[in-house]
């Protein structure tokens, strides 16, 4: 007999009875400011899913042996909600994300969840909680699904007891800025047969030292670099671009390939989706190396580099250092103060048109 899944229709709700007041959006930093409630969704081996609950906000009550707190089996996602001018609120793909938190589950051996029906209950989480839903463009509510192995046991096997549990935080923009860069090819995020490709939280924790570092040292996030011929991968927690004339004389805007190293963003899925569908300039997935990078910058061919990811949506890139020296990387060469060049200004414009429902797009997902 087949174990129960994730079923919307037996969704329970229980308000807070101390609701919070609302910040004004100025005050909005990303991640430190919660709202009432949560959706909180129990697995056992033995008895498959339990109903879901949308509860009060507040901490949760997991054993000290558990496996989450012993061996990191842990998978999350980040994506938002964004308010409409005429009100209504859209999901930007959570689809996608769902599929990726299924896939960087699996990688951990937690169980199996029906995607569409925990999709259902994040909507409702969100109409429980729309009032937290910013109003004005560049701000919106973010979304964090996480998936822990709960079953006190500290045999090296697998969880057999789970908890997938989402919460919403209102947020302002991330880097309202141009951000530096300090190129590291000494440590890595990711590497062949490892699991950068997946969003777990052993992925995070051992990249928070070396970030700190550069953080320390006036720059904002690490370019990570791999291998003997420093292979541009990520920057920071982001997806990274590059748009240049490359060396056939041709406009490309470039970003790594999904090897196994790189996160498959849906931010980075979607820039994608709009540049091929422009049809202005080569887009290319593939390898690039950060000789190949500084080459471009000394023969002027470099135009633009950027991070995109779902809390930044995309951030021009304005220096890099690499083997002892700053690199300044162009922004926008008529407007010295652009904290975005012509290109990210451009597809950040279109991507956010889209999420505030600007512009239609089957992307949209209503609440």
């Amino acid at each position: 007999m087949a174990k129960p899944n994730i079923d919307f229709s037996k969704l329970t709700t229980t308000l807070t009875q101390t609701p919070k007041e609302l910040l004004d959006q100025s005050e909005l930093k990303f991640g430190k400011y919660f709202t009432d409630h949560m959706l909180c969704i129990k697995y056992t081996e033995d008895n498959g899913w339990e109903a879901p609950e949308i509860m009060p906000y507040g901490p949760l009550a997991i054993d000290p042996a558990a496996f989450v707190l012993n061996y990191s089996v842990e998978a999350f996602e980040g994506t938002k909600a964004y308010r409409a001018a005429d009100g209504t609120i859209n999901l930007f793909r959570p689809e996608k994300n769902l599929q990726r938190l299924a896939s960087s589950s699996q990688r951990i051996l937690l169980p199996e969840f029906d995607q569409e029906q925990f999709l259902e209950c994040i909507k409702e989480l969100v109409r429980v909680d729309q009032r937290f839903v910013p109003k004005d463009y560049g701000y919106s509510m973010y979304i964090r699904p996480n998936f822990i192995g709960t079953e006190p046991n500290l045999n090296l096997q697998y969880s057999r007891e789970a908890l997938l549990y989402v919460y919403l935080s209102p947020v302002g923009p991330y880097f309202p800025r141009t951000v530096k860069l300090f190129a590291n090819a000494t440590e890595a995020r990711a590497w062949p047969g490892g699991v950068g490709s997946f969003k777990l939280g052993g992925n995070y924790a051992p990249a928070l030292r070396p970030a700190m570092d550069v953080v320390n040292k006036g720059y904002d996030q690490i370019l990570w670099l791999l291998g003997d011929d420093h292979y541009v991968t990520e920057v920071g927690t982001m997806n990274f671009f590059i748009f240049w004339t490359n060396t056939d004389g041709e406009k490309e805007l470039v970003t790594a390939p999904l090897d196994g190293i790189i996160l498959p963003g849906v931010t980075r899925d979607s820039l994608l989706a709009l540049a091929r569908q422009w049809g202005d300039f080569k887009v290319s997935e593939r390898k690039i190396t950060m000789p190949e990078v500084v080459t471009a910058v000394e023969e002027g061919r470099l135009l633009e580099a950027f991070g995109a990811g779902t809390a930044c949506i995309v951030c021009s890139v304005s220096e890099v250092f690499y083997n002892g020296s700053n690199i300044a990387i162009p922004v926008d060469p008529t407007d010295p103060n652009a904290v975005y060049g012509p290109l990210t200004k451009r597809l950040r414009a279109e991507l956010l048109d889209i999420q505030y429902a600007k512009t239609p797009s089957p992307w949209n997902v209503p609440i």
